[in-house]
């Protein structure tokens, strides 16, 4: 079966590298990526497609859920060689939550949507039994369900959360659309009518929201993803997906939680669907038009090149970003 290539520019004034492209042994595209260490990594794509390295990338084995064929796995968390939860997305019960703990050789459906209405766009853990997922908005509420145990999935007792705006939603680019941070800090973004960040600090008891200056207007714009190194500094980037080359008002920062957000005086060269933060809090951004890297917390960035890509990982100085037609991309941060 033909892979795609990927086209790699190295430029002698980036500061990531990214190295071979690796053989996935599939073409669906992929949106789902969680990089454990600098040997193992899990991805997830379109076809009920889960992949997973045990060597760096040497090689990719392709790891079968029965009866999930249909599915479109747009997020995947791992937390070692051998457990990893996986988020599927689509309206009513094509929503679901499944996980391995043996390497992926039994998975156990965890949670089925029951909602038809509902539309589960990503999750995320604060550790391997703590972790919460979010819908778009139902009826002007955000549904989430989270866990305790890492075995069960029920709904969050909501105490407080600012109403959805009509047509606001989260969007399912890369599992990246919700972020954690410590033990209990939560946030989400979304699009459309405003493009805004909920956060909590309790788990998802209770909830605040602030809008950014993220392009927003269209159901095509809004906040993508975002990304927390620490519980006051992080970043959220977004854009306009059918005009992935403008490059204007797609990235903002924080320096209070979320509270107020301000746009990146120098911002990525295009819409970005995915964000995250590697060694010494450089910060990557990869989307359809390529990639840009920040060492001063988002504020510029500079190009890096133009891999179409939807998703990344980083853990350290290593990891991985994925596309679609199966592409997949080691990467490396070098020393500022």
């Amino acid at each position: 079966m033909r892979v795609a290539t990927a086209l790699i520019i190295l430029l002698f004034t980036t500061l990531m590298c990214a190295q071979k492209p690796q053989n996935s042994k599939t073409e669906v595209p992929l949106r789902g990526i969680s990089a454990v260490s600098s040997k193992v990594a899990w991805a997830s794509g379109a076809k009920g497609t889960v992949l997973r390295t045990i060597d760096g990338g040497e090689t990719w084995e392709t790891l079968a859920i029965v009866g999930a064929d249909s599915l479109d796995f747009r997020d995947i968390q791992a937390f070692d060689q051998n457990t990893a939860f996986v988020l599927s997305i689509g309206p009513g019960d094509q929503s679901r939550i499944y996980k391995t703990a043996d390497g992926g050789r039994v998975w156990q459906r965890q949670f089925t949507n029951s909602d038809s209405k509902a539309f589960y766009d990503c999750f995320a853990f604060w550790d391997s039994t703590h972790g919460i997922a979010v819908s778009d908005s139902v009826d002007g509420k955000f549904p989430l369900i989270a866990t305790s145990d890492g075995m069960t999935w029920n709904p969050v007792a909501v105490k407080n959360m600012p109403a959805a705006l009509a047509s606001e939603g989260a969007f399912a680019a890369s599992g990246t659309c919700i972020a954690t941070f410590g033990k209990n800090d939560v946030w989400f973004g979304t699009g459309g009518p405003a493009a805004r960040v909920f956060h909590s600090a309790d788990r998802g008891k209770n909830w605040t929201v602030a809008e950014t200056p993220i392009l927003h207007g269209a159901a095509s714009q809004g906040v993508l993803s975002l990304a927390f190194w620490t519980a006051k500094d992080g970043v959220a980037v977004g854009g306009d997906y059918k005009e992935p080359k403008k490059g204007e008002n797609v990235a903002a920062v924080t320096h209070d939680g979320g509270k107020t957000w301000t746009l990146a005086t120098k911002p990525p060269q295009g819409y970005r669907s995915a964000v995250a933060v590697g060694t010494a809090h450089a910060l990557v951004a990869v989307g359809t038009t390529g990639a840009d890297v920040s060492h001063d917390g988002g504020n510029t960035w500079t190009a890096l090149f133009t891999e179409d890509l939807n998703a990344l990982a980083l853990v350290g100085s290593s990891g991985w970003a994925v596309g679609p037609g199966g592409k997949i991309v080691a990467v490396h941060l070098d020393s500022h």
